[in-house]
């Protein structure tokens, strides 16, 4: 194996390696939302899990169902993004910018 091929090939299989402990980080990165001016919060981790949602009484209205299941979804779907975001960001770093499909 040359050696210009030996030095590619260690360097791919140290971001790997960091892709791999990133992956493994992403359960304890956490993002939080709240939506209708807090009436809804929620919080999901970089795994596209929800760890919790907060709905205030004041949201629940039974003749405006509707309105409060937007603000779950708006607050669900911001946070995942958040989180999205972050992850991206930080797997950007260890690719140098390159984008790899199914990463993030």
């Amino acid at each position: 194996m040359s050696k210009g091929l030996a030095q590619i090939m260690k360097q791919a299989q140290m971001m790997q390696q960091k892709m791999g402990k990133l992956q493994e980080e992403a359960a304890a990165k956490t993002a939080e939302v709240a939506t209708g001016g807090g009436a809804v919060t929620v919080v999901v981790n970089g795994k596209n899990q929800v760890l919790s949602l907060v709905i205030k009484k004041e949201a629940v209205d039974p003749e405006d169902v509707e309105m409060l299941q937007d603000l779950v979804l708006t607050a669900v779907n911001e946070a995942l993004k958040k989180v999205h975001a972050e992850m991206s960001e930080e797997m950007s770093k260890i690719t140098g910018g390159l984008s790899i499909p199914g990463l993030f």
